[in-house]
């Protein structure tokens, strides 16, 4: 015969009709119920004071929960032996649960340190029923927002693709978004986690809602959240710039704290198994398609257990009417880098190269690169502004380089014989010969070498000694530098040095005797 359990309400009621003067098997026939059964239940009634004669106002609620402990077994057998083990090493295991040490691993470590050893069942058993082992702390569920104030976020493999032509199958991704008040939800399927993708699904997120929500949550992926903390989260600064262009607060939820967004937790889920399972798609597109047309024609009509409403229904009655304004233009997904400034005073930008001032050689720059331009930081201080070129171009500021090297940097052949005609005429035309050809750049090193005469002899000399080279049609740098060592030209005259005053000569008011005239020393005879 199966055991039958019997419950409060027919214990209560066998007291019941006994206090009315029923007997015990007339109780036992009406209730299905053992005699044997019914007299246990009268005999803890008169252990708690319950008399026939009292009647049926004497069973209260107090004498009711009196006989139901009376009726509780109590453990037939006491603990063993292993038992008062635990219990005398009680601190250590304690200690280790709460290190967060495995329990296999507890009892290796009780065996190794104290050669105590105990079944893993009874440790088990010891460690559930007295060290509250395998028990979650209680929660208390978060009272709704306002509507339109949280949307909160979740990400989750979520599916696969069907394989195309090379027979490839791609998984999907799916960042996952829930109004707090309504449980509106919307599904945005990637194939990558990242900052961008997060932006995309969060533009494509209030077109679908036709708004923003006033307070994003997400978990602590890396594409939003750079370092997590309870209190003071770095927020990926890409994805802190777009929070701030659409004017939304971004308010974490704590790492391995899923009661954080309890909204939002299990919905991954949901969208695998009742979205995307057993669906055939090829492409990203479609998959997106579904997706949105699930949110919106299922889930959205699929009354929620918890608010008895239609999400959908609710979100249109009371949350798109408190939402921001949903944004026009598609934004711009800026990159951020921090790339280091090179020898060739150029820093790398998304595989291109920008040129910066010399004085920032060797520093590490913070860069912003959007679609139009590059723009340099140190700290708050903006140091350069390029224009933003495709992977393997190169921006360069002439600027941006010392004067003496520019030159020769950029292949300004036009600017190095403007140069050498400031030193003179005949210098001009030397150096318009040398560059006469159909590589003038690999002619530069010896107008420079040209130049340097001028700094060595000076330009009077190099430039009669050019007049002459070019009148006899010589155009050897190093033979006009042997001409002028040789003699050529007598060099310039310098002028005369003046012998400076003194030093330490003072003014004759600062003497106390008064200097004598000059008349008054004997003149020299010859």
């Amino acid at each position: 015969m199966p055991y039958r359990e019997v419950t409060m309400l027919e214990i209560k009621e066998t007291l019941r009709l006994w206090l009315a003067g029923l007997g015990k098997k007339p109780i036992a026939r009406q209730l299905g119920l053992d005699p044997k059964t019914v007299r246990r239940y009268l005999l803890a009634g008169e252990r708690c004071g319950l008399a026939r004669e009292q009647g049926v106002g004497a069973l209260t609620d107090e004498r009711l929960v009196a006989v139901l402990a009376a009726l509780t077994p109590t453990p037939a057998h006491p603990h063993g032996d292993t038992w008062a083990l635990c219990q005398t090493h009680r601190d250590f295991l304690a200690a280790l649960l709460k290190q967060e040490v495995r329990l296999t691993k507890v009892r290796k470590l009780l065996r190794r340190r104290h050669h105590v050893t105990v079944p893993y069942a009874t440790l088990h058993r010891f460690a559930v029923a007295e060290l509250g082992f395998g028990r979650r702390a209680t929660t208390i569920p978060v009272a709704d927002c306002e509507p339109g104030q949280e949307v909160q976020l979740d990400t989750g493999w979520v599916g696969w693709l069907e394989p195309d032509a090379a027979g490839k199958r791609r998984r999907l991704r799916a960042w996952i978004f829930t109004a707090v008040r309504s449980r509106h939800r919307f599904v945005y399927p990637c194939f990558q986690e990242t900052t961008a993708t997060a932006i995309e699904a969060c533009e494509a997120a209030w077109e679908f809602f036709g708004g923003i929500f006033w307070v994003l949550i997400p978990d602590n992926t890396k594409a939003i959240v750079q370092t997590a903390d309870p209190l003071e989260p770095l927020l990926n600064a890409t994805f802190l710039e777009y929070a701030q262009a659409r004017a939304f607060h971004i308010d974490t939820a704590r790492v391995r704290r899923p009661q954080d967004k309890g909204r939002v937790e299990r919905a991954v889920s949901t969208v695998r198994d009742d979205c995307f399972a057993g669906e055939i798609l090829y492409d990203l597109a479609p998959a997106r398609a579904h997706a949105a047309h699930w949110c919106r024609e299922e889930y959205g009509l699929r009354r929620h257990t918890r608010t008895q409403r239609l999400p959908l229904e609710h979100f249109e009655a009371e949350e798109r009417p408190a939402l921001l304004p949903a944004p026009t233009a598609p934004y711009d997904v800026p990159l951020w880098a921090e790339p280091k400034v090179a020898r060739d005073q150029h820093a790398q930008v998304a595989k291109a190269l920008y040129s910066l001032p010399t004085r920032f050689v060797g520093h590490t720059l913070r860069a912003r690169a959007d679609r139009q331009t590059v723009r340099f930081y140190q700290g708050t201080l903006l140091v350069k502004v390029h224009e933003r070129l495709p992977p393997g171009g190169r921006a360069t500021d002439p600027t941006d380089f010392p004067a003496d090297k520019t030159i020769y940097a950029l292949r300004d052949i036009a600017a190095l014989q403007q140069r050498a005609t400031t030193h003179g005429e005949a210098v001009g035309h030397l150096a318009r010969a040398l560059l006469d050809c159909p590589l003038p750049w690999t002619r530069m090193r010896r107008v420079y070498a040209l130049l340097h005469l001028t700094e060595k002899y000076g330009d009077r000399r190099v430039n009669a000694a050019c007049m002459t080279a070019l009148e006899h049609g010589l155009l050897d740098v190093r033979r006009v530098g042997r001409m002028i060592a040789g003699g050529f030209l007598a060099p310039e005259p310098t002028a005369a040095r003046v012998i400076p005053l003194a030093r330490y000569l003072r003014p004759a008011s600062q003497y106390a005797l008064p200097l004598a005239p000059a008349s008054d020393y004997p003149k020299e005879t010859a």
